[in-house]
């Protein structure tokens, strides 16, 4: 099999004859750049700059030659974008290293802190010494009327979260037809030139996205103040969201194999809401749009990101139409693999899982990382349904030698 037959399979619940590997096909299987640096000269890559191409978490393009050195069976949509260094401009991450990152991000420095800006020069994110990504500071709608609200300034307020100050390759394109033809085109490129699967991120965050306007702790009280209210904003989400849907997927379809969308929905310890609140709330409005998506493209799967320990979860999300969940935090409650597989192996996906990001790879030796990441491999081998990821994004100082460890070992018993 190549890397786009193999991830397919796994996606089908056949057996491929390895298990994948994605690294760096969405923004949470990705690496810091301080770390991708260090990952390139222990693999004797000395071509090419560091493109940080999330500007917030401060992630790297992950090039071909370190994607072929480490087997990776994926690639992200956005790579079929910003090749010319009129893109890029030059920075230095906090480790002195340095890179180039987008010239659309918005920089300024005040005395020893980075701040990020939103288009009118507004301060939407900072990142202080000793911290290695850029952290929200302005939620938009904290101080608005949420009771009373029609959420009609639901897109202005938009314009001043921190991610639309950090645009990521492709983001930049519009709605309009010149847009739409130019990310339809850019896909074809990219698939016409890679043996990998790819996935398109989109989004559609149904509860992150209001976290991010009214900040998280106003946003979970009025869940349960205002029902009705919630369940309004998620019409009023949902909505928009497909709206966009039926423009943009028909314009990458044809060459995608996964949609992406993320609403982080677990803490370590469960789920963040109710499994109740979560079908009130949110299940009616991913169904709608995992439907829509099944409409327009039936070929592509449809992939969450979301954190934490969402097992109640799950069986709400599979019903809603979802084939593959992504982190799979394994450290969480509810969330180790033998578990997961025995309850929902055949019916989803586990696209991650592979080893411990919150513990284990930054903290542990090589022979345990090794030994991890064995037995994640030996619990799910041989039966489709799983991509192999570590949990989470490789944060900038994970030591080298656990990185490739957790490499080396993937690669040998996959």
């Amino acid at each position: 099999m190549n890397s786009h037959a193999r991830v397919r399979a796994a996606l089908e619940h056949r057996n491929p004859d390895k298990i994948p590997i994605d690294f760096g096909g969405h923004r949470s299987s990705g690496i810091s750049a301080m770390a991708y640096a260090r990952l390139k000269r222990a693999l004797g890559i000395t071509s090419g700059d560091i493109y940080v191409y999330d500007m917030m978490q401060q992630l790297a393009i992950i090039e071909e030659p370190v994607l072929t050195a480490l087997e990776v069976d994926t690639v992200e949509l956005g790579r079929a974008f910003w090749h010319a260094e009129r893109f890029w401009k030059e920075w230095t991450l906090p480790d002195g290293t340095p890179c180039k990152v987008p010239t659309s991000a918005n920089l300024a420095r005040r005395g020893e802190e980075w701040y990020l800006l939103a288009p009118d020069s507004t301060p939407v994110g900072v990142q202080k010494p000793g911290c290695d990504f850029f952290e929200q500071i302005l939620y938009p709608l904290a101080e608005s009327d949420f009771e009373h609200t029609d959420f009609s300034d639901i897109g202005a307020a938009s314009a001043h979260s921190m991610r639309a100050a950090a645009p990521v390759p492709g983001s930049h394109l519009g709605m309009d037809e010149k847009g739409l033809a130019e990310l339809s085109e850019g896909a074809r490129r990219l698939r016409a030139s890679t043996g990998r699967a790819i996935q398109a991120s989109f989004g559609g965050k149904m509860i992150e996205g209001p976290q991010a306007l009214y900040g998280m702790e106003n946003y979970l009280l009025y869940t349960a103040l205002y029902p009705e209210q919630i369940i309004r904003l998620s019409e009023v989400l949902c909505e928009g969201y497909c709206k966009s849907l039926r423009k943009w997927l028909p314009a990458v379809a044809p060459y995608i194999d996964l949609i992406g969308f993320g609403d982080d929905l677990g803490t370590n310890n469960g789920p963040m809401i109710s499994p109740e609140k979560y079908r009130l709330y949110y299940k009616p409005y991913h169904a709608r749009m995992w439907r829509l998506v099944k409409e327009l493209a039936p070929h592509v799967k449809i992939l969450l990101h979301c954190c934490g320990g969402i097992e109640p979860l799950l069986e709400d999300l599979i019903e809603a139409g979802l084939d593959a969940v992504n982190p799979v935090q394994i450290s969480a409650r509810g969330m180790q693999l033998e578990t997961l597989k025995s309850k929902y192996g055949g019916r989803i996906t586990f696209w991650g899982g592979g080893c411990d990001t919150q513990t284990i790879l930054p903290q542990g030796t090589p022979d345990q990382v090794r030994d991890h990441v064995r037995g994640q491999i030996e619990i799910m081998k041989g039966e489709g349904g799983f991509v192999f990821q570590q949990v989470h994004n490789i944060i900038g100082r994970v030591p080298i030698e656990n990185i490739m460890a957790m490499f080396e070992t993937v690669i040998r018993f996959r």
